[in-house]
């Protein structure tokens, strides 16, 4: 696997990385491997196979269909008990960060190794909650992300296969900006590549982030719940500015999504070009039907406000995060139903790392509470995922040609959601992870 990521990065962070991956066991691939599977969730006709075999040859699926006996010297997993779906993906993480808390300068007192190895320990997690993908959407310190991805792509570690951002387009002060620190503390230059002024800036910054092995952007359009000094509704990145980064980014062969809180924010990603839109926490009918008439995904983090209410305020985190968290989260719950009743494209995505690492099939419940069947949902997290990703012939169903990425649970999730947040049996690439 060819490692994509600078050599300054690979200098840093080689050597802990590969320590790691002595800690790690051997798997050696059998050549076929057969699943009887009781119940099979077909995302893409959106129905229930029983009684299943699922042919796996070497890290892909080969073949699908009804039980018969395999042969003499295949191996074969006994899920007969159990549902079986796709890996799931979570198009919206921060595994290769510090995630939230009451201190607003942490990320700046964890040094860029120190970072890393939290998002190594964070893909594990991840990966061992059935999140086979996941889209990862910005890290403070600089191209840590494509590190951690080009780890776990060498063996080197367990963990999700991973797109990521490399940083945070931005205008200075920003929603993606590190702010409110204590006085006479800076801001290190690897925490500021995707501070932007205007449109020659973002395709500067976008083009050496893609340069760096990144495999699409992420523009923060509007101010943030969880940054000090903005505002969820101010809009901050113009339309010319998003335009820019689309235009790099189709270069690229890759595409833009875009944080967006603030209805206007929202359709001016849009009219830009954006392919997906992150939170929508504020979205208005006419950016419901906007999205809907352009095929623009909507990425809610439905799961998110109950969290930041409950426990940030029992850690005491800044009250302005609270204050904007209590201002957006039941409208974007309601912008989430209207959007679903609308057949608008949703994106299963939860801003993991807001909360622990490995609680993401959490939101399920959630978007089921609000307007979508648990089919829907789970479509949204494999099939709708993947191919808001770009990826659906490798990814997202359980079909012949795909990775064998696959996972198992007790019950049937169809019945009841809250079946995904237990622990399942994880395979990725043809490999059952060790729980």
């Amino acid at each position: 696997m060819e490692y994509r990521s600078g050599k300054k990065w690979q200098n840093r962070l080689t050597m802990p990385f590969a320590l790691i991956g002595l800690l790690q066991p051997a798997y050696a691939f059998a050549r076929d491997t057969y699943i009887h599977a009781g119940r099979i969730i077909d995302v893409l006709a959106g129905t229930v196979l029983t009684d299943q075999s699922i042919h796996v040859r070497h890290d892909r699926i080969v073949a699908v269909g009804k039980w018969t006996e395999p042969p003499a010297d295949a191996t074969v997993i006994d899920w007969t008990k159990r549902t079986v779906l796709p890996g799931l993906i979570d198009l919206h993480t921060h595994i290769a960060d510090t995630g939230t808390s009451e201190d607003v300068a942490l990320p700046v007192k964890t040094s860029p190794v120190q970072t890393a190895l939290l998002g190594v320990r964070n893909a594990r997690l991840t990966l061992k909650a059935g999140f086979t993908t996941v889209r990862d959407l910005g890290t403070y310190r600089g191209l840590v992300d494509v590190a951690v991805r080009d780890g776990i792509e060498q063996g080197l570690f367990p963990g999700p296969r991973m797109a990521v951002a490399g940083a945070y387009l931005t205008i200075p002060g920003g929603g993606g900006e590190i702010t409110g620190l204590p006085v006479g503390m800076a801001v290190p230059p690897d925490m500021r590549l995707g501070v932007a002024r205007n449109p020659a800036e973002v395709q500067q910054k976008a083009e050496a982030l893609f340069a760096s092995g990144i495999d699409q952007l992420k523009v923060i359009g509007t101010g943030a719940v969880l940054a000090i000094g903005t505002e969820p509704g101010t809009e901050e990145m113009t339309v010319d500015d998003i335009a820019a980064a689309v235009a790099v980014a189709k270069a690229h062969n890759s595409y833009v999504t875009v944080h967006a809180h603030g209805a206007a924010g929202i359709k001016t990603a849009i009219r830009a070009g954006a392919r997906s839109i992150e939170h929508a926490s504020l979205i208005d009918d006419e950016g419901i039907a906007l999205a809907k008439a352009k095929g623009v995904w909507l990425v809610m983090d439905v799961y998110d406000g109950d969290y930041i209410d409950s426990i940030g305020t029992q850690q005491g985190w800044p009250n302005e995060y609270l204050r904007k968290n209590l201002e957006t989260t039941q409208t974007q719950r309601d912008g989430f139903a209207k959007a679903v009743k609308a057949g608008v494209r949703i994106g299963y995505g939860t801003d993991a790392g807001v909360y622990p690492h490995g609680w993401n099939a959490r939101q399920f419940a959630y978007m089921v509470r609000f307007g979508m069947t648990p089919m829907q949902a789970i479509q949204a997290a494999t099939i709708s995922a993947a191919q808001l990703m770009q990826r659906e012939k490798d990814i997202g169903a359980i079909a012949p040609g795909r990775f064998a990425d696959i996972i198992a649970v007790d019950g049937n999730p169809l019945n009841n959601i809250r079946i995904l947040e237990n622990p399942p049996k994880v395979m990725k690439a043809g490999v059952v992870v060790e729980q």
